[in-house]
């Protein structure tokens, strides 16, 4: 079992950065599949990269595709999601999860822990 806990957002302009971090408690973080997802307000929360336990395969959603960059360090136990080029539309609650499984998935219900979520706030 593990314990995702999200970092790291904040306010940025339209076209800046951000790098959010998600560390999980527990010895057993490189068994875990890792994606991140996000939730704006009166949307559904939806899937935005993820990452295979090795490290060795990612995928993401197209609207993110070439600006973010999903990375994990399994000795530190925890997955990096780096934003670059953001926009308003970006504008969520960035949460982070894991899959018991050695590969990445898109669908949120395939995950089985959630972190509490990180405030990103994009203006223009």
């Amino acid at each position: 079992q593990v314990q995702p806990v999200e970092s790291g957002g904040g306010l940025v302009q339209a076209g800046g950065s951000l790098r959010l971090s998600c560390t999980a408690s527990g010895r057993t973080f490189s068994r875990y599949a890792m994606g991140w997802f996000r939730q704006a307000p009166g949307k559904e929360r939806e899937f935005v990269a993820a990452i295979n336990r090795s490290g060795g395969g990612t995928y993401y959603a197209d609207s993110v595709k070439g600006r973010f960059t999903i990375s994990r360090d399994n000795a530190k136990n925890t997955v990096y999601l780096q934003l670059s080029s953001l926009k308003p539309e970006d504008t969520a609650v960035y949460y982070c999860a894991a899959r018991e499984s050695p590969f990445w998935d898109y669908d949120r219900r395939n995950y089985d822990y959630w972190g509490q979520g990180t405030q990103v706030t994009v203006s223009s």
